[in-house]
């Protein structure tokens, strides 16, 4: 994050992140990773917290977000469950040793109706392909550690938990370049990305909102009812009837 496309990328995603979670509302947000991304700053939540990985370096400045208030693996929050309204994730599944068990854990410390923000390198973008055909020989452009997730199969981990996509962004379009002049004179390509080819930006951003689907106690609709035992009703007896006629009465 210290080269000029590293601030790049940087300053797109903290404007994206002041913008979305200026209009979540709660009690309490917690943002995993990144600390040269303040992605809470603009949020108005009486308690937010920061957290990093165990394996983050100890001796590592603070940076926009703060010191850590928690220090913790991030596929296993200590955070009790449905307690956050909040979790916003920078980077954080490319350098998650687990990045599914730590979405189901941000799953888990959610409450319904709670959201996830969640941001990342697009492998379907110019950065991408440069970081894989580096692979094959040459200098990387992106981090050595960590995997390139594409933001669709982000959708289809979110959609196997309890997760609703409700909003969505990519940007970054200018080419994987390292001098600040040369990312300048391609400024242009972030309109035109945006307007030509925007799945094609080497950033996204996704929003998801938890949802809980009630249950509905059904009978056993299919067990017929007992059936009613019948009323009796009480009948004259012919015989009856003719012993109590008098004398002499006509028939």
């Amino acid at each position: 994050m210290q080269t000029p496309g590293g601030r790049y990328a940087l300053d797109w995603q903290q404007r994206q992140l002041d913008r979305i979670v200026a209009d979540i509302f709660g009690f309490h947000a917690l943002q995993l990773g990144l600390r040269d991304l303040a992605g809470l700053r603009h949020n108005r939540m009486p308690h937010r917290w920061f957290a990093r990985d165990v394996v983050d370096d100890p001796e590592q400045p603070p940076g926009a977000a703060g010191p850590a208030a928690l220090v913790c693996e991030f596929t296993d929050l200590p955070i009790a469950s449905q307690s956050l309204d909040l979790v916003v994730l920078p980077h954080t599944l490319e350098v998650a040793s687990d990045p599914y068990a730590c979405l189901r854990e941000a799953d888990r410390v959610l409450v319904a109706g709670g959201q996830v923000v969640v941001t990342g390198f697009n492998a379907l973008s110019l950065w991408g392909a440069r970081q894989s055909l580096a692979r094959i020989g040459g200098e990387r452009y992106l981090p050595q550690s960590g995997e390139l997730i594409s933001p669709r199969r982000v959708r289809d981990w979110l959609r196997l938990l309890s997760f609703e996509v409700t909003a969505g962004a990519y940007g970054c379009w200018r080419p994987p370049l390292h001098g600040q002049a040369w990312l300048e004179r391609w400024r242009f390509m972030d309109h035109a990305g945006e307007r030509w080819w925007p799945m094609l930006g080497a950033m996204y951003v996704l929003v998801a909102t938890k949802r809980v689907r009630a249950m509905r106690l059904v009978g056993k609709a299919w067990q017929p009812s007992a059936a009613k035992a019948g009323v009796g009703r009480p009948v004259a007896h012919r015989r009856a009837a003719h012993s109590r006629r008098e004398p002499g009465g006509s028939a």
